[in-house]
């Protein structure tokens, strides 16, 4: 039995507690904030093992200068000379090849895979409901190049097994007749699974309050405390926490936390949007992303929708940009034209900061310098949809046991 302390209370470290704890140790999760506002509470709640195509693609970097002056663009930049988006960018733009996608393929498709069956477990906890169902996701399309690109995608999930199809406008349409989609097609995933985020993250805390997990709220981390090649206690500016194993998973700011145990991270924050329906008098079946105005959409606990989307790589000091919501508005309803939505409240728009990797992989494993230190963040988009695989790998790791998949990829100084 060890004492671990797990610094950071998103779906990362609360997940990382859940299996931890459930393995024999005494498990601390300190929080600089509340626990109840982090970017794992306002995400699309996709579990998809479809989004096997890492964030730094070919293209990418040319499509983001061509959007950088356009305030309703899904995808944005900050210009800065900091040393830290430097070396990001000079990272990102070398990553962004086509080996670099076909290689990262399997590793996110088996990492979402294990999340999905975890999370499947997860559902038969007694009292533990987070609105969870299989039902897919679709990603849907307006135009004739991106529907030529749908079908490529489409072969390239089936070659790694992933239960996917191409549909028409009248294929698609019958998967949503409550509502006209105005559309060439769509690719349906199959594979794909979807949850509420507010219900799963309170019933978490919930289940680790019951069995004993320690929740510190409010203590920023600001030192850790060595020992020769480990790290013996955590320190906050209120107190000092005596710990075995440390879990770094402070989402966009784990470049900063990973800094004080002497361990580089190339990490940028990147921003995204989302608001929220309660009771919307539209219906959709389906998730979905609408391909070209790359906004998601999320049926959600069985009364509400939720849109989101961009990726501003800003720091997280930068003020909100709303205007970026009136794009993702806009897009939603050139393809759902019956969806009347006006521009919500400022109050009524939901921000958070996902930890962009230079790669688009995420980084889990332990550091080189301190034997008792593991890392897990960069999982940028799809942190909720790997949240509970990520947890038992984290598990895995502090107990020295063979990972459930081949962590390799996701090595935390891969880039050193």
């Amino acid at each position: 039995m060890k004492n671990i302390v797990i610094v950071g209370g998103g779906i990362m470290g609360l997940s990382s507690a859940f299996y931890l704890q459930k393995s024999g140790h005494n498990v601390t999760v300190i929080d600089k904030n509340d626990f109840l506002n982090n970017c794992s509470y306002g995400n699309a709640g996709y579990v998809c093992p479809s989004h096997f195509v890492p964030l730094a693609t070919p293209g990418i970097v040319w499509q983001g200068f061509k959007w950088m002056f356009n305030s309703q663009s899904p995808f944005y930049v900050q210009p800065s000379v900091k040393s830290a988006l430097i070396d990001w960018g000079l990272k990102f733009v070398k990553s962004a090849n086509d080996s670099h996608v076909a290689a990262s393929a399997i590793p996110l498709r088996d990492i979402a895979l294990l999340s999905q069956k975890e999370y499947e477990k997860w559902q038969e906890i007694p009292g533990f409901d987070f609105a969870y169902e299989h039902k897919g996701l679709l990603e849907i399309f307006q135009t004739e190049p991106v529907g030529e690109h749908a079908y490529h995608t489409v072969e390239k999930a089936k070659a790694i097994g992933l239960d996917t199809v191409l549909l028409n406008a009248e294929e698609l349409q019958q998967l949503e007749p409550q509502t006209k989609i105005n559309a060439l097609g769509a690719i349906l995933f199959k594979c794909d699974a979807h949850l509420y985020p507010q219900k799963l993250m309170h019933g978490l805390l919930n289940l680790l309050k019951q069995s004993g997990v320690r929740l510190i709220p409010d203590e920023a981390v600001i030192k850790f405390e060595k020992k020769g090649n480990s790290i013996n206690k955590v320190i906050t500016a209120k107190n000092a926490y005596d710990a075995d194993y440390i879990v770094i998973a402070t989402g966009a700011w784990s470049r900063e936390i990973a800094a004080l145990a002497d361990t580089k991270i190339p990490l940028m924050p990147g921003r995204g949007y989302s608001i929220t329906l309660e009771n919307s008098p539209y219906k959709i079946n389906h998730p979905a992303v609408l391909m070209e105005g790359r906004v998601a959409l999320t049926p959600m606990d069985g009364n509400k929708i939720r849109f989101g989307g961009t990726m501003e790589v800003v720091p997280t000091s930068t003020p909100p940009r709303y205007k970026r919501v009136e794009g993702i508005v806009n897009a939603v309803k050139r393809y759902y034209t019956a969806f009347d939505i006006p521009m919500p409240a400022e109050k009524d728009i939901w921000y958070g900061y996902r930890p962009c990797s230079a790669d688009g992989l995420p980084y889990i494993g332990k550091i080189k310098k301190y034997n008792n230190v593991v890392v897990a963040t960069g999982h940028a988009m799809i942190g909720l949809s790997t949240g509970a695989g990520t947890g038992k790998l984290v598990s895995e790791i502090v107990n020295g046991e063979k990972p459930s998949m081949d962590i390799k990829p996701f090595e935390v100084e891969r880039f050193d």
